[in-house]
Formats: C-alpha cells, sequence, structure tokens
C-alpha cells in the first residue's frame, strides 16, 4: 500500500477550505437577507399612519419626471437603431414589412422595461443612495429616530413605492418614443412601405405583450430602489463610503435588473403563452 495515500488530511485543513467555500455562499444569503428585511419593514410600514403623501410625489417627480429627457432621447434611438439593424436583417429574406411589428415587440417585451430601468438606475439609483447617505453621515436619519420619525417609513417606503408606480409609466413613454425613432428610420430613411409597417404592427402586437413589459417594469422599480436605499441607509463612515455605496447602488440595482428580466419574462412566459 502506498504510504502516502494512507496519509488523512488534517482536519484543520479541511476546515479552513471549507470554510473559503462557504465564505461567498453566506455573504450572499445575508446580502439577500437584509435586503429582504428592508423589503419587508418598507412595506409595513406603508400602510401605518401616518401617510405623508407629499413624500410619494416628491419621489414620483424626482425618479419620473425628472428622468423624462433621458428616457426620451435613449427611447429614440433605442426604436431607431433596431429598426435600422432590422430592416437590414429582414431585407435578406425580402421581408422588410414585418419591421414595424419586429421593433414593437422588442420594445414592449425588453427594450423599453430593461433600458428604462437602467437609465433611472444610473440617475434616480445613484441619487437616492447619496442622498440617504449623506443623511447617515450627517447623523439625520439618526435625528429622525430622536423624533419619534421611523426612517424607513420616512426615508425608504416612498422611494420604492414610487419607482414601482413610475417605472411602467415611463417604460410606456419609452415605448412611444421608441416606436417614433423606428418609424421615421424605417419609413422615412430605408423606404419602407407605411401601411405594411404599420398594418403588421398592429395585427401581431397585442396588448398583453405591454402588459408584461410594465408588469417587468414594476419589479425592476422594486429591486433597482431596494438596492440603492439599502446601500444609502447602511453607510458607515465619511464622505469616501457614500461614494463606494453609490457605486455599489449603481452595480447592485444595474445586475438585478438583469438578471431579475430572465426570471420574470420566464414566469410570464407561464401566464402570457406565445400566440402565434
Amino acid at each position: 500500500m502506498n504510504e502516502a495515500s494512507s496519509v488523512p488530511v488534517p482536519r484543520g485543513r479541511l476546515a479552513v477550505v471549507g470554510g473559503v467555500l462557504a465564505l461567498p455562499i453566506r455573504g450572499f444569503f445575508g446580502y439577500l437577507g437584509d435586503h429582504s428585511m428592508m423589503l419587508w419593514k418598507a412595506l409595513l410600514w406603508l400602510f401605518r399612519r401616518p401617510f405623508r403623501p407629499r413624500l410619494f410625489l416628491e419621489q414620483m417627480e424626482f425618479i419620473g419626471v425628472g428622468s423624462l429627457p433621458i428616457i426620451l432621447l435613449v427611447g429614440f434611438f433605442s426604436g431607431a437603431v433596431s429598426a435600422q439593424q432590422t430592416v437590414r436583417a429582414l431585407k435578406l429574406f425580402g421581408q422588410e414589412r414585418f419591421v414595424g411589428a419586429t421593433v414593437g415587440l422588442s420594445l414592449a417585451l425588453e427594450l423599453a422595461p430593461v433600458f428604462t430601468a437602467l437609465m433611472i438606475t444610473a440617475r434616480a439609483g445613484s441619487g437616492m443612495a447619496t442622498e440617504l447617505g449623506s443623511m447617515r453621515i450627517t447623523e439625520q436619519i439618526d435625528a429622525l429616530s430622536t423624533f419619534a420619525v421611523n426612517p424607513v417609513q420616512y426615508l425608504v417606503t416612498p422611494r420604492i413605492v414610487a419607482s414601482v408606480v413610475m417605472l411602467p409609466i415611463m417604460t410606456m413613454v419609452f415605448n412611444a418614443i421608441g416606436l417614433i425613432g423606428a418609424y421615421i428610420y424605417a419609413v422615412i430613411i430605408a423606404g419602407v412601405d407605411v401601411g405594411s409597417f404599420i398594418e403588421h404592427f398592429r395585427y401581431l402586437t397585442d396588448p398583453s405583450d405591454y402588459l408584461q413589459g410594465a408588469i417587468k417594469a414594476a419589479v425592476f422599480g422594486g429591486s433597482l430602489s431596494l438596492a440603492a436605499c439599502y446601500q444609502g441607509y447602511n453607510v458607515r463612515g465619511g464622505a469616501k463610503e457614500v461614494g463606494l455605496a453609490t457605486t455599489r447602488a449603481v452595480v447592485a440595482g444595474s445586475v438585478s435588473v438583469l438578471v431579475l428580466d430572465f426570471f420574470v419574462g420566464d414566469a410570464l412566459g407561464t401566464f402570457f403563452p406565445f400566440q402565434s
């Protein structure tokens, strides 16, 4: 018998290796649990007095109306670029008349909710994290507790609710302006027949497609605002930590949007089966 093979591996070494491998898993579930607890508290405080509707309206204005220029700009060129690439692809098969339906479906189901969420994460999500982080390091959040004001109800709940409400609205705006961009490129520049563009769009796109996009947008709104509020609310340290928290909020919000896009899209496919 080989003597080297009979030597037992020290238990301490196995414990170290197991601890190293388990550390990322433990960190992930701890991170997920902390976010879940903040979301649960925010939802509980949503139904408790005082309601403070002014805070919700302010956040809706900041997240929705404030993001309108960038949504219009990105939406227009996203629709135009989608039409540009679709025309090039469909010309290979002589099927340019399906450009309107193809772009309309891609905008409704994927491009509009995802791009809208990413743009609002970059703009509003970073703003939420920075604002809450600054309030934390200047002890304004502690002052709210001193005056018997629950910080989660006052700061977190309005932001999450406003994001869930405004993301579907901004997604519909993205859809509208994206279709305008697609129409301008396909019909005016590429010379696609206007009747075919509109008729195939009307025939192949359904209200359920836009409903799926709105549901996705609402889920994305909750995830990105929760990530931003969590990072800002739990800042410890000084101004440098606020910057790091803002970076983490944008990264976490963007990644959550892309990951949830797969799972939510797969779930919606069960309730909204494709119909030819």
